[in-house]
């Protein structure tokens, strides 16, 4: 038998070893994606924040002659490389996510475009961050980059909350009626948490630390940024703890009252960590863990959010 007439009884083998429902696996899986993407905004933070942004100075090499970093490189050539093979982990989850979904690819379309979206994203990440280099870390660039992994956080959170059953057409989980207003007001809050982030790019682009001690500046003021960055977040915590109110007043039991919980915790997390870095020189360190705050507010609003548009309103 030749091989081409092999590969369909091989094809065949294969599919009939993956899950034809969605187990512990592809859970996993969901949650190693979103826990990637998660680290892929801290990672990309330890870049920019230790001076590292050119550590590799081209793209899609490392340097002119070599993939990888150096050991002439430093610390710098390795940090900028980790992050870039951080990439690289996380389209072969992706991949793998896709893997695992193939037999539910129809009967769980949502699992599987959700998977599709994580996975064509990565390229065009990559693309993007090789501008980021070859544009000498423009600002603007950078702050697409991170914006995107951003979106990535949101798509990975929807990932895991349709994995497990919480959301969706395929939900398994019992969800309590919640008050008519708590959809809106959580759509808001997570538009109001967007805003925030993209307005913290902004900020960012303003500041000192630009990845590079010859990277440019956008030129605007940072000071006056910063309170306008804060507005939408004073916004997002008006809103919470609005849904919060209505919460333990309704005696509003299960999956809301948890991600209304979490996502006041993370809000008021990023607002002490927003203030105490404005207020003591914006050191490295604080601006790293607003990023990662960012990323976690993202989630938790996405989470918020989704859970209320799930749920029956009464």
């Amino acid at each position: 038998m030749s091989t081409a007439s092999r590969l369909p009884e091989f094809a065949g083998r294969l599919t009939s070893r993956l899950p034809r429902t969605v187990d512990a696996r592809v859970r996993r899986l969901a949650v190693a994606s979103l826990i990637g993407q998660t680290l892929l905004v801290v990672t990309g933070g330890a870049v920019r924040l230790t001076a590292s942004g050119l550590g590799c100075p081209t793209w899609p090499r490392c340097t002119d002659t070599s993939l990888v970093n150096t050991a002439e490189m430093g610390i710098h050539g390795f940090i900028e490389f980790g992050n870039r093979l951080l990439t690289f982990a996380l389209a072969a989850v992706a991949v793998l996510m896709l893997v695992y979904l193939w037999n539910l690819r129809r009967e769980r379309r949502d699992l599987f475009l959700l998977a599709l979206g994580l996975l064509a994203s990565i390229p065009a990440q990559a693309v993007i961050g090789g501008i980021t280099v070859l544009t000498n870390l423009n600002p603007w660039v950078v702050g697409l980059h991170f914006l995107v992994s951003m979106a990535l956080v949101v798509i990975a959170t929807l990932l895991v909350n349709r994995a497990y059953g919480r959301t969706g057409r395929f939900a398994v989980a019992t969800l309590p009626a919640l008050p008519g207003v708590l959809r809106p007001v959580t759509a808001a809050v997570a538009l109001f948490s967007a805003l925030a982030v993209m307005l913290g790019v902004v900020v960012t682009g303003a500041g000192p630390h630009a990845g590079d001690a010859d990277a440019p500046r956008n030129g605007l003021d940072w000071d006056l940024f910063s309170h306008i960055h804060a507005v939408p977040a004073y916004l997002v915590t008006a809103g919470t703890l609005f849904a919060l109110v209505l919460v333990f007043t309704r005696r509003i039991p299960g999956l809301f009252r948890t991600a209304a919980i979490l996502l006041l915790a993370v809000t008021l997390l990023q607002a002490v960590i927003g203030f105490t870095q404005y207020y003591n020189g914006i050191p490295a360190l604080l601006v790293g863990a607003h990023m990662l705050g960012a990323a976690l507010l993202m989630g938790a609003a996405t989470n918020a959010a989704d859970v209320a548009h799930s749920s029956p309103t009464k």
